[in-house]
């Protein structure tokens, strides 16, 4: 008989196993673990001390946070399914300590302290810093499209919520028409003093949807004349830059003068939608899919040596025009120093973009024109001619060989972290409503992006392999899952080693057992 290695599921443990010990030394979870225990969480823990101090205790907020951002990780952002896998999974089980938080729970932790879950994002890049994956040599600006935690179906356009508001106050009219004709009639059959407060179903059901209807109406408008004074500054800034120029070379300068809008005059367009459900959010034209969703407009800047985002944030306009400045400034604050150089597609460029005060130490590429694969460009040499204007001078600046190839650099930093993110991760709608949450999720997204890549470089740092293997997982990394786990005092070496020499012990105790079992009694036979 073949002779197996000793099985018992329902052996139980001599001594308290140590959950580490369930996982390899260098898994994701553990790293993860030891990240977590070297955060500053005096944001979400201080919120714990304002309370009375009744109720039952809450579960830790670091092993909360550790479930988050394992979820996160590994694409299992459901607070439902996080719960399941404190069952199922082992790895969940060694962050949980064998604890089981329920969903609400979960869930009610990530909306709680989402923001402060946001503000770890720099904490984690400084620890990427630290650890040598960031330089600033060059950074890539990018952004996707990421669904909305809403229906397109649920949104309407100006045009339409003027003739359905019309339509409902007409419903509504005819329907108290009716009840107070029904009213007279019971009136006149009962006697007077019917109580006949409550609203008629239909009724109350229309005029709930006309508040909602004139809710967004308003919200449109009001859009439409932020919009206008904003432009009505730029075009009194624009007249009187164009004042000053007359005066000094005391010619009438050329072309139109700008015009000013007026604010109060200011309409939205009949294409110009609200969704009830978000109506913060807007519907953006996905460029991978080619269709129309309901969604946000997700921005990141990626550092070229190894994939870390140093800038996130989110934005309602469906365009990039304006996120140029913005994004490469909140790299300064992020990292406390400028990119060297700056690469972005032609949804960046504007000559304003490219020509702001604070962007003057960073040197630019950002294409002024969209360019297909098969289009080919011809080559330019040395300086653009003096009388060039921003935007001849930057697509000369990008014909020249040097300009083409640092540019050529932009796709292989910033798109793969996309793809990483939403075909890897699943990643393609957001779980909370409003731009400020969303942004706040975000940032939660990119950590953990940046902790793969960090675990990743981490796990990798003495494996060697091609130049493009060593600039994305350098080989000087001084950072590892040894140094960001404390030494263990003098009490827990003892506690383990007594562990193992159970553990031994018991081992030996099932070989014993199986030995025995498989010797067969000698039975004397008979004279």
């Amino acid at each position: 008989m073949k002779t197996f290695r000793p099985y018992d599921p329902d052996q139980p443990f001599l001594l308290p196993p140590s959950l580490r010990d369930w996982l390899p030394e260098d898994h994701l979870a553990s790293f993860i673990s030891d990240v977590v225990g070297t955060l500053e969480l005096s944001a979400i823990l201080a919120e714990y001390e304002q309370g009375d101090g009744r109720g039952q205790p809450p579960y830790h907020p670091r092993m909360m946070v550790k479930l988050l951002m394992y979820g996160y990780c590994t694409g299992k952002v459901s607070s439902r399914k996080i719960e399941e896998a404190t069952y199922t999974d082992v790895a969940y089980r060694v962050l949980a300590a064998n604890q089981h938080p329920d969903h609400d729970s979960i869930a009610e932790f990530r909306k709680r302290h989402l923001q402060a879950l946001a503000s770890l994002f720099v904490q984690v890049l400084q620890l990427c810093q630290k650890a040598g994956l960031v330089k600033l040599g060059h950074v890539a600006v990018d952004g996707t499209k990421i669904k909305a935690n809403a229906s397109k179906h649920k949104a309407m356009s100006y045009a339409r919520m003027g003739e359905t508001e019309k339509r409902l106050e007409a419903e509504i009219a005819a329907l108290l028409q009716q009840a107070e004709a029904a009213d007279a009639a019971e009136d006149q059959q009962y006697g007077p003093g019917r109580r006949g407060n409550e609203l008629p179903r239909e009724l109350a059901r229309r005029e709930s949807r006309l508040q909602v209807i004139r809710q967004a109406r308003e919200a449109l408008e009001r859009e439409a004349r932020e919009r206008a004074e904003q432009e009505a500054q730029k075009a009194k800034t624009k007249l009187a830059e164009r004042e000053q120029k007359e005066k000094e070379t005391g010619q009438k300068a050329r072309g139109r003068a700008p015009k000013v809008p007026d604010p109060e005059q200011a309409k939205p367009q009949a294409k110009d939608q609200k969704n009830f459900t978000d109506p913060e959010s807007k519907i953006m034209m996905d460029r991978a899919t080619k269709s129309f969703e309901q969604a946000y407009n997700a921005q990141a800047v990626v550092d070229g040596e190894a994939q870390i985002v140093v800038a996130a944030d989110v934005t309602q306009e469906a365009n990039d025009k304006q996120q140029l400045g913005p994004m490469l400034q909140q790299v300064e604050r992020n990292t406390g120093e400028k990119p060297q150089r700056a690469l972005a597609d032609a949804g960046y460029f504007s000559e304003e973009a490219v020509t702001e005060k604070q962007l003057q130490d960073v040197d630019l590429y950002v294409s002024p024109d969209r360019q297909k694969h098969s289009e080919k460009v011809e080559l330019a040499d040395g300086a653009p001619p003096a009388e060039a204007t921003v935007t001849e001078a930057m697509r000369h600046k990008l014909r020249t060989s040097e300009g083409r190839k640092t540019y050529g650099h932009r796709k292989e930093i910033v798109e793969p972290v996309f793809g990483q993110i939403k075909e890897a991760r699943g990643f393609r709608r957001f779980s909370f409503r409003g731009k400020e949450k969303v942004t706040y999720e975000w940032r939660l997204v990119c950590l953990t992006h940046n902790l793969l890549k960090l675990f990743r470089a981490t796990r990798n740092k003495g494996k060697t392999g091609s130049a493009g293997n060593r600039r994305r997982h350098p080989t000087h990394v001084p950072l590892t899952v040894s140094t960001l786990r404390s030494p263990p005092t003098r009490l827990q070496s003892l506690s383990q080693g007594l562990t193992a020499f159970c553990l031994s012990i018991s081992l030996l105790s099932q070989a014993l057992v199986t030995l025995t079992h498989q010797r067969k009694p000698v039975i004397p036979t008979g004279s």
